[in-house]
């Protein structure tokens, strides 16, 4: 790796089920081999800001957060909160990425600021095909402030 670390994809996620559906999905597109799961949002946080276990971690903000809403210790919509109200993690792009399709949480995203709100299909195939198309979307297509191309 460069003198940065570099992550691509960091997934929120605290269903194991969920996580590894995911991350099968985007390994079929190429997309998951700059991936790091983190099971809560307090580990999220740690991880982006380098803190706690990731203290050593070399700081590099992941191209796309994938971040499911309900979770232990810090939701979805907390990390959200975070990050856009932070001048260094702004940036980042975040998709929701959850079983949630309750508008109250819909609209409190975007107001938070949200680049996209997906809700998991419920329908295996219908799951990993979302996901590789949001990945090869946001990894790929998708072009980030501070990230050559």
């Amino acid at each position: 790796m460069n003198e940065i670390e570099i992550v691509e994809i960091l997934l929120v996620e605290d269903s194991a089920t969920d996580a590894e559906m995911t991350i099968r999905s985007l390994k079929r597109r190429g997309l998951a081999n700059q991936l790091v799961w983190v099971r809560d949002g307090a580990e999220a946080l740690e991880f982006i800001y380098c803190s706690g276990p990731y203290s050593s971690r070399r700081n590099g903000h992941p191209k796309l957060v994938l971040l499911d809403l309900k979770m232990p210790k810090v939701n979805g919509i907390e990390v959200l909160q975070r990050l856009k109200s932070d001048e260094s993690t702004r940036a980042i792009p975040v998709v929701m990425l959850t079983s949630s399709a309750e508008e109250s949480d819909v609209v409190k995203s975007y107001q938070l600021g949200v680049n996209s709100y997906l809700v998991k299909p419920v329908d295996f195939g219908e799951f990993t095909e979302a996901v590789a198309q949001m990945g090869l979307y946001w990894a790929v297509l998708n072009r980030v402030a501070g990230h050559a191309s």
